[in-house]
């Protein structure tokens, strides 16, 4: 079921034209996989931000090399030639080298009619020399939302049934 979404909007400043393109949702707690979560959705935190944050649903502490994979208990229903890239939170990234360990998540459209809900699942890596603590509820990682395109000759017809690797299935 694919969404209405509003083309354009001003934002509260009324100097530019933003283009609301998804809604963020959370997954079942079968999917999630985590019990007893309390699942914040994603949001900026300045009327500039171009990044959603995502909050831990638990807190965790990782050792330099260690690195941990956390369910968001999060999906995004996305409109059509869009997708969202998922990048460490920039303070997490440059005080401590915290790294995705797919360097950037890629969240497509059509990944929020998959099995698994669209679980939007990251895996990060503390890269830095000492100890790493993220508090449960804490910002950890950001969403940014992007447009994309396909090439003039492009004929793909192909559905996505699955997470993580499915589209070369």
């Amino acid at each position: 079921m694919e969404r209405e979404f509003k083309i354009t909007a001003l934002n509260k400043n009324g100097d530019s034209l933003i283009e609301r393109v998804g809604v963020f949702e959370k997954v079942s707690k079968e999917i999630s996989g985590v019990e007893k979560i309390n699942v914040t959705l994603p949001k900026r935190a300045t009327s500039g931000s171009a990044g959603y944050d995502f909050f831990t649903p638990f807190g965790f502490t990782l050792s330099p090399g260690e690195g941990i994979i956390i369910p968001t208990g999060v999906r995004v229903n996305i409109k059509n030639g869009w997708l969202l890239m998922i990048f460490p939170r920039s303070g997490l990234g440059f005080k401590h080298r915290l790294r995705l360990d797919n360097t950037v998540g890629i969240i497509d459209s059509d990944y929020y009619f998959s099995k698994n809900e669209g679980h939007i699942i990251v895996k990060i890596t503390n890269c830095g020399d000492s100890l790493l603590t993220v508090l449960k509820g804490e910002a950890f990682c950001q969403g940014v939302f992007t447009r994309y395109g396909i090439t003039l000759d492009d004929e793909t017809v192909g559905k996505r049934d699955g997470g993580f690797g499915s589209t070369d299935r």
